[in-house]
């Protein structure tokens, strides 16, 4: 029975409050879990504002309507608002998340901030972010994380290396088509990456006609070619006006045998150390303004 393994990115404080709980209500009536990377740190959604002049970013803009789903207040945070500190103004939707049976995990410290530039940073400003992340999801769960998924599928050598040093077992870091484990600067690491295969609905929503009315049935197409898939979603977008698309997603996927469940369940049905050994590189995604991590060429194994 192919898998859908449903990562759920929870980037705002917004998303945190109220796109988790709305999303955990959903979940709920379908009897499935999933797994919550959450954001931990200060929320300066604002700041990518700077992204205009980068090609793509102001049409995605336009066309996926980030006002209504994000809500002006967010939309200021870290300009003309102060950035909240997330984790401290919303441990408890994230405590609620794993009461009800929920796998949770780590996004990042700051999301705007390692998106727009980990891509260019050295190991020590690594470091220091994954640990100020790690630091608070042990303070708030009381107990380590062992799942990351990067902000905006935004990675460098040095963080797929941290990872594995930091006690991360399971990592969804970039986009491609099945797992793998990466092989950085000539280096297998040992922590499996789960891409997510699928294209996100604000990728696809506005382009070639895709509507919120029409994008479920094309996802539920691509899904449906017989393989495993990992599914990205946003708390601010599924968890608020494309819950009626998320919704039919779900009923969709069951309609046709697929079986959703979380990174880790997905992790068990697979042969862990017998995975492929893929490089990690950097490239573009179709719906998607600038570069991201993606699963790179097969490596041979001597």
């Amino acid at each position: 029975m192919p898998v859908i393994a449903l990562k759920v990115d929870v980037d705002t404080l917004r998303g945190t409050r109220e796109g988790v709980p709305a999303l955990l209500r959903l979940l709920d009536r379908h009897g499935l879990n999933a797994t919550f990377l959450f954001s931990l740190g200060p929320d300066h959604t604002g700041r990518a504002l700077k992204r205009v002049f980068r090609p793509g970013f102001l049409a995605k803009v336009q066309r996926t309507s980030v006002a209504s789903h994000y809500g002006l207040k967010t939309l200021l945070y870290g300009t003309l608002l102060p950035g909240p500190d997330i984790g401290r103004r919303a441990a408890e939707p994230m405590r609620m998340t794993q009461r009800a049976g929920h796998e949770t995990g780590v996004h990042t410290w700051d999301h705007i901030l390692w998106q727009d530039t980990v891509a260019r940073k050295d190991a020590d400003w690594t470091r220091r972010q994954l640990q100020l992340a790690l630091q608070r999801y042990a303070e708030i769960f009381g107990q380590p994380a062992r799942i990351h998924g990067a902000a905006g599928w935004q990675m460098n050598p040095a963080a797929y290396a941290l990872e594995q040093e930091l006690g991360i077992t399971l990592a969804s870091d970039g986009r491609g088509t099945h797992p793998f484990l990466p092989v950085v600067q000539g280096r297998t690491l040992q922590v499996p990456q789960l891409p997510t295969t699928l294209p996100t609905l604000d990728e696809l929503i506005g382009v070639d006609s895709h509507t919120p009315d029409t994008v479920a049935d094309h996802l539920l197409r691509l899904s449906g070619d017989g393989r495993d898939h990992v599914y990205t979603l946003h708390a601010e977008l599924e968890g608020g006006q494309l819950a009626p698309v998320f919704d039919r997603l779900l009923q969709g996927w069951k309609a046709a045998g697929l079986r959703c469940t979380t990174l880790g369940g997905y992790a068990q049905t697979l042969d862990l150390a017998a995975l492929p050994r893929h490089a990690v590189a950097m490239g573009s995604i179709p719906g998607r303004s600038g570069t991201l991590a993606v699963q790179g060429a097969a490596v041979g194994v001597a």
